[in-house]
């Protein structure tokens, strides 16, 4: 008999490219979980910067407070910038997410002022306004789902035995942070999402639509903000497909509720 499979881990990303939380459990909306990827910062030209070009990105970690964030560079966490939930100017701008430009608000110009004396350039914090639909591709949506400043899809979900496979053929083990999941499961067999289609967590039921093509920013250390080889390197070696190297697959949510930690990933 096939052991259950549970969910292990839940993590959401509040500022796209920032470090994850780990949560006990988390609201699931269309465009991703409550909170995840609803802000991003992007350069003097509107668009997005993440850890592939800034890998100290993976060093400003994120605490979620009942009405704000609170974001710190982790050598130095006594220099910290509070972000109210509801903090927004009127003003929107044009901001561009790999090939979507969609509208988005200011932050605020003291929280700008923050980031870009921490990054080092010229950046903006930018808010998901509730009016603004970034729509999923529709070679893979569902319902015509929306989602959040994410790269494409709004949950990516990877089972614990897919991790440890990869690290038997790893000389130095990696932790899963470097996938950046929404959900993490244990139990089955490794890659057993690549064989999941519909699927019911809790009270909800999510539908997987495709394999996640992986990139550079696996190969950040989430720790130290530093580069290397691994995990791509030896993931083409047996997850490559075409010019892809796939880990975790992309998934979008066909109803709203909360998930836990404990809850069982069934098939719908």
């Amino acid at each position: 008999m096939q052991d259950s499979l549970i969910i292990q881990d839940l993590y959401i990303y509040p500022i796209k490219s920032l470090r994850g939380i780990r949560v006990a459990e988390a609201k699931v909306e269309e465009r991703g979980f409550k909170l995840d990827r609803r802000w991003m910062l992007i350069d003097e030209s509107g668009k997005f910067i993440s850890q592939r070009a800034f890998p100290i990105m993976a060093l400003l970690s994120v605490e979620i407070g009942e009405d704000s964030l609170t974001v710190f560079h982790v050598s130095n966490p006594e220099e910290s910038i509070e972000i109210l939930f509801e903090e927004e100017v009127e003003e929107k701008v044009s901001v561009t997410v790999w090939d979507d430009e969609v509208p988005a608000k200011r932050v605020s110009a003291e929280i700008d002022e923050w980031f870009s004396k921490v990054l080092g350039i010229n950046v903006s914090l930018v808010k998901m306004p509730l009016s603004t639909e970034r729509k999923v591709d529709p070679r893979y949506a569902v319902n015509g789902e929306s989602v959040s400043f994410a790269d494409g899809m709004p949950y990516l979900l990877i089972g614990q035995k897919s991790l440890m496979d990869l690290n038997n053929k790893l000389q130095e083990p990696i932790p899963m942070n470097r996938f950046r999941p929404n959900i993490v499961f244990s139990g089955g067999e490794s890659f057993i999402e690549d064989s999941l289609k519909e699927i019911r967590i809790g009270e909800v039921n999510f539908q997987i639509v495709k394999p996640c093509a992986r990139c550079v920013m696996t190969t950040i250390d989430q720790a130290t903000g530093t580069k290397a080889a691994e995990p791509l390197k030896t993931l083409a070696s047996y997850r490559k497909v075409g010019n892809k190297i796939f880990f975790g697959q992309n998934v979008v949510a066909l109803s709203e509720g909360t998930i836990k930690v404990g809850d069982e990933l069934k098939p719908a």
